[in-house]
């Protein structure tokens, strides 16, 4: 029996540690939280380790002689998977990959170098050094941390010259990165999208096109995704062409890869590319209600070294929107039963619990849940997934 090593146990990587064993697979499931969700599935073997422990994961590969290792959703795994792969020859991204699919400052020289379209970018160490870097700015631009994900760290700076924000930027950056660099860009107007790829042999193949809502500046939290995209075809066709070129420079050979790419009026411009499966449900809902395709069994094919099934099953429409709600003390929430009913609602979970404080939304961790919808087309999805969030109301106090 093959033997698979899945790195995190969290909510997102719940659906890959589920796929695994309903293949017939010996599921390695990693993380440092001995109550993470994941660890509550019946068979899988747990290790409690840090993922990002690489020298602890890979002794664990070995003693488990495991046929390959993957994640879901997040980046913060990669660099040990791509240790772990070059060190036991499995199949998977290399280091240089690894790095530069997860640390933003080495992603944007690489697409530079590439000629991959992507915005004008400046990388501080330090604050004096940041502080001199937005001199180069005379508009509204975005600061990151160099190496962080789901949006911590990000900010947008709208007046260059009012010093009071510009500190706080960098602080907030400065504070959600390990390597110590921020990014500064500028900032990218127009339409955001996600292009959800595989890799097989070097061959870059578009499973779908996402068009996203986000909450807009100062943060940028995603709050909905649909699928097929609305866009013409000649826009598709130029979004495509960037995430090929995208996932190329990287050198992502073989698996997944997330590509987000905002359409400015300068054409198509890449604003990340991840190495792994697109969080937020995109690619473990979204995609097999829209296409057919099981993109979680996908990957997992693909990091056994067997060829995935990645072809289209059917054109649907699929949708997920995140609730909206004030900041304070969740305490209750109604109309979910009648929402449920709803005819293409497909699921409403919920990412906090009843007596969790809810933050202002500054990232992906600060949404409170979510409601899944199927249609005939993208529209009927998303007014299934609007029809359901109209009935539920989560109550803060």
């Amino acid at each position: 029996m093959k033997k698979i090593m899945i790195l995190g146990a969290g909510q997102l990587q719940l659906p890959a540690i589920r796929k695994a064993m309903e293949m017939g697979l010996n599921a390695i499931v990693a993380d440092m939280n001995p109550n993470a969700i994941g660890f509550q599935e019946k068979g899988i073997i747990k290790e409690i380790i840090s993922t990002t422990d690489t020298q602890r994961i890979l002794e664990v590969a070995r003693r488990h002689n495991i046929d390959g290792i993957m994640t879901v959703a997040s980046d913060v795994p990669m660099q040990t998977i791509a240790a772990v792969c070059e060190c036991m020859g499995l199949n998977g991204i290399n280091k240089r990959t690894a790095l530069n699919a997860t640390n933003k400052a080495e992603m944007r020289m690489c697409l530079d170098k590439a000629g991959v379209p992507i915005p004008r970018y400046f990388v501080a160490d330090n604050l004096d050094e940041f502080i001199a870097l937005c001199s180069n700015f005379d508009k509204k631009f975005v600061v990151k941390a160099s190496d962080n994900s789901g949006n911590r760290g990000v900010s947008l700076v709208d007046d260059p010259l009012d010093k009071d924000k510009l500190i706080s930027a960098f602080k907030y950056a400065k504070e959600n990165t390990r390597d110590g660099r921020v990014l500064l860009e500028d900032y990218m107007d127009g339409k955001e999208f996600s292009v959800e790829g595989i890799s097989v042999g070097g061959v870059y193949h578009v499973i779908q096109v996402t068009d996203k809502i986000t909450t807009g500046a100062p943060y940028f939290v995603e709050m909905g995704h649909t699928q097929p995209s609305a866009e013409n075809e000649e826009v598709l066709n130029n979004i495509q062409s960037v995430a090929k070129n995208g996932v190329a420079a990287l050198g992502i050979l073989d698996g997944p890869s997330h590509t987000e790419i905002k359409l400015t009026s300068d054409g198509p411009k890449i604003v990340e590319i991840g190495a792994r499966l697109g969080g937020g449900c995109i690619t473990t809902h979204l995609v097999p209600l829209s296409t057919g395709i099981d993109m979680v069994g996908a990957n997992i094919n693909i990091a056994l070294g067997q060829t995935p099934d990645i072809s289209h099953k059917y054109t649907k429409g699929s949708a997920i929107r995140f609730f909206k709600c004030e900041p304070g003390v969740f305490s209750g929430i109604t109309g979910v039963e009648k929402a449920s009913s709803l005819k293409g609602v497909i699921e409403i979970g919920f990412l906090k619990n009843i007596g969790d404080n809810i933050e202002e939304l500054k990232t992906g961790l600060d949404r409170v849940g979510y409601v899944i919808a199927q249609g005939e087309s993208r529209e009927e999805a998303a007014r299934i997934c609007e029809d359901a969030l109209n009935m539920i109301k989560i109550i803060t106090e």
